[in-house]
């Protein structure tokens, strides 16, 4: 692993921002977290402001920022399809600018850089599952593509600063995860799930409900970011990052009304533009240059999930 040193998350007090921040205090780093609330909430990172190796700072990436760090966690950009196409220039926006600006600052001060990239670069796939040679199958004018293009786009500046300036990149391509400090009403399928079956409302499916995910609990997601960012400087990237179990929207319908107890029904609604059928990471370079897979379940991430749910509803 790698020496504690000065750390730089952006999007930190976002839902895996805080919970990467948590994890980094923890290895004894000192960690700045950096975030404009859009998405973000401060209570997310609560347990920390009175920690004496936590900073915070409301700041907007898509405006240069002048600090010392040795390394840096670019996780700021809204990453749900509610949030991110509420301002979708915005969206692009943070991820493009927001990439420049980061990546103009581990030049400055020589650290190594993170991109949270997403599987969302691969579009609606028409391989599966998805391996990272794939360069996926966007639509770049559809209403998801303000995230889905933002991110590629700034995979495109991670690794032209990385020929060009030889600056030590990490990208990691993250598949759905979830777990708690979702946010309620990001429209995300886990928290939809469980907000709806908590109030015993009638659960939606999207389609027939025969489209999959696969599901990974945020801090095995983090232990992968860690394990990561402590690679050699030939270690760039881009890596899946995700659980190669994959569900049916049923099958994780069915499993959340069973572990809630709720009597909520499944109904059934259109498919809406450019969601993708199929989504399940090949995690065989992360298993190889990482020694990591999810080992968290399914039905034990839920339990967990749910449980912070009931606290915050």
């Amino acid at each position: 692993m790698l020496e504690s040193g000065r750390v730089l998350v952006t999007g930190g007090a976002g839902f895996l921002g805080s919970h990467l921040c948590e994890r980094l205090i923890k290895d004894g780093n000192d960690v700045l977290c950096v975030d404009n609330y859009f998405t973000g909430r401060r209570t997310n990172v609560e347990s920390l402001l009175r920690h004496p190796r936590f900073e915070i700072m409301r700041h907007d990436v898509t405006f240069p920022l002048y600090v010392e760090v040795d390394q840096i966690y670019n996780l700021a950009c809204p990453a749900s399809p509610i949030h991110y196409q509420h301002d979708p220039v915005q969206t692009t926006k943070t991820s493009v600018h927001g990439a420049i600006n980061m990546l103009g600052l581990a030049k400055r001060v020589r650290a190594t850089i993170f991109q949270a990239s997403t599987s969302e670069v691969y579009g609606d796939p028409q391989i599966h599952p998805q391996t990272e040679e794939y360069w996926g199958h966007v639509n770049p004018i559809g209403l998801r593509s303000c995230y889905d293009e933002g991110k590629r786009c700034a995979e495109t500046l991670f690794f032209d600063y990385h020929r060009q300036h030889r600056l030590k990149i990490k990208v990691g391509r993250i598949f759905n995860t979830y777990g708690p400090r979702m946010h309620p009403n990001d429209g995300r399928v886990v928290s939809n799930f469980i907000v709806q079956a908590l109030g015993n409302r009638d659960i939606t499916i999207y389609g027939d409900g025969s489209q999959t995910r696969s599901f990974c609990y945020v801090s095995d997601l983090i232990e992968a970011f860690v394990r990561l960012m402590a690679t050699g400087p030939e270690v760039t990237g881009p890596i899946n990052l995700g659980n190669p179990v994959e569900f049916t929207m049923v099958q994780l319908a069915e499993a959340v009304i069973r572990l809630t107890g709720s009597s909520s029904r499944l109904v059934f609604q259109p498919l809406p533009s450019d969601d993708p059928r199929q989504r399940q990471p090949d995690i065989s370079r992360a298993r190889q240059l990482l020694g990591w897979e999810p080992r968290v379940a399914l039905e034990d991430g839920l339990k967990e999930t749910i449980a912070y749910f009931r606290s915050i509803l």
